[in-house]
């Protein structure tokens, strides 16, 4: 099957942000998004721990844990040739123009700690500046700009954009004052994604998904990796054709957001899969 000319995705990936905290603070980018579509809640797996490297791999590839074979943030010994993320199974199966941009994580756009869990995009912007909060905020902005300026302008058929400092922030902060800032400066960058895609020259015959998702929340003193609720509680905002703003989603699955990203560009790729497209369960 092939991909509808006029549908597009782009997935942002904010990485350690806490539901609840999210819900509190000030964020209208990410209100627009849920209010058009939905804000769902995730529960991390029992058997998957609540760290970046499982949990982005289970929402890119589309496969839990036991098939993609990452378990923590070195990823060793990962299966991601036989359960590759949903950029490069769009490039290379169905010939799409795809870009990642990456704030901060060497791993998902590089070779570091046995990485990329992205392996061929078709185009890449990547920008590091150290895992702290402040670094972390300087490659979140960089990538901003430079997706700012893709996706107003390129052929783009599905993207992810990273962004960290939320995360960083609460490691090294904890869950504060700073962090809730840092969320809310998160926002204003989603915001200048979607008016980037706004922009487009083309925009009024184009068919946009937007997802935004985390990966896990973060216990109040900053830091994850352990099993309480505050750690094992992410979430997934989403809108575009076929979801119903205002209709209860219920408890989604980090699975599901490869499978929706197939199922809004009309694609069946001959690969496995443990999710599924988001579904009303009103």
């Amino acid at each position: 099957m092939s991909t509808s000319r006029t549908s597009r995705v782009l997935v942002i990936g904010i990485d350690g942000t806490r539901l609840d905290f999210l819900e509190a603070e000030p964020t209208p980018n990410l209100d627009r998004i849920a209010g058009e579509g939905f804000l769902a809640p995730v529960r991390i797996e029992d058997g998957t721990p609540t760290v970046s490297g499982p949990c982005w791999a289970t929402a890119v590839t589309g496969t839990k844990i036991d098939r993609h074979g990452i378990g923590g943030n070195d990823f060793a010994g990962h299966r991601l040739a036989e359960h590759p993320d949903f950029l490069t199974v769009l490039t290379r199966d169905f010939g799409l123009h795809t870009y990642l941009a990456v704030g901060a994580w060497p791993p998902l756009a590089t070779t570091a700690d046995h990485g990329p869990m992205f392996a061929a995009p078709s185009r890449l912007s990547f920008a590091t500046f150290g895992q702290s909060a402040p670094g972390c905020d300087r490659g979140d902005e960089a990538v901003t700009r430079d997706a700012e300026r893709v996706l107003a302008a390129e052929d783009v058929g599905a993207a992810f954009v990273y962004l960290g400092v939320n995360d960083a922030t609460g490691h090294d902060l904890g869950c504060g004052d700073a962090y809730r800032a840092a969320i809310r400066r998160t926002d204003a960058r989603v915001g200048r994604l979607l008016a980037a895609v706004a922009a487009r020259p083309d925009r009024t015959g184009e068919n946009w998904t937007f997802i935004a998702v985390t990966d896990h929340g973060h216990v109040l003193e900053g830091g994850h990796g352990g099993g309480s609720e505050a750690e094992r509680t992410a979430w997934i905002a989403a809108c575009g054709p076929g979801i119903e703003g205002g209709a209860d989603y219920g408890t989604l699955r980090h699975v599901d957001v490869a499978a929706h990203v197939y199922a809004a560009l009309g694609v069946e790729p001959d690969i496995v899969l443990d999710g599924k497209p988001f579904a009303s369960v009103v």
